[in-house]
């Protein structure tokens, strides 16, 4: 599976800070049987591996008053693509960015605090930039299913 990589040491405690990030080195080690320094040794070794990126809380946009959630995917012409992704990068209300597979295009999702935010990022920017070939947006209703990170 994606844990393959990892020794069993590592993946009980990766699969311990996918359930709760929060988890102190002492509860981890109580749990898998080593001690609060051998985890904490064995975390900072899959940080500096890449292993383990960040440490991070999430957001339910829908959950505040007015917040706007839309994902766009977006043609470029092939020569545009990197300069249209760094333009949309310097764009706070964009969150993600991807390259993904088909016509040189780019699979954004933004979050905007009001309808009108998300208006001024359409015809602001996404609108104004050169190269774009198509840009099709998807409002996001409701979140059904959401999983952040591995299936393990």
């Amino acid at each position: 599976m994606f844990l393959d990589g990892l020794d069993e040491l590592d993946q009980r405690i990766v699969k311990l800070l996918i359930q709760n990030a929060r988890m102190s080195y002492s509860e981890i080690g109580q749990q898998i049987g080593i001690s609060r320094v051998a985890v904490k040794m064995r975390v900072q070794a899959l940080e500096q591996r890449g292993v383990i990126e960040e440490y991070t809380t999430i957001i339910n946009p829908q959950k505040i008053s007015g917040a706007v959630s839309c994902y766009f995917e977006i043609e470029t012409r092939p020569d545009a693509l990197m300069e249209v992704a760094d333009r949309l990068k310097e764009n706070e209300v964009v969150t993600q960015i991807y390259r993904v597979t088909g016509k040189s295009r780019l699979h954004v999702h933004a979050v905007a605090s009001s309808n009108e935010e998300m208006e001024k990022l359409i015809y602001g920017t996404l609108d104004q930039l050169s190269g774009v070939i198509e840009c099709n947006s998807h409002v996001i209703l409701s979140r059904i299913k959401d999983i952040k990170g591995l299936r393990l």
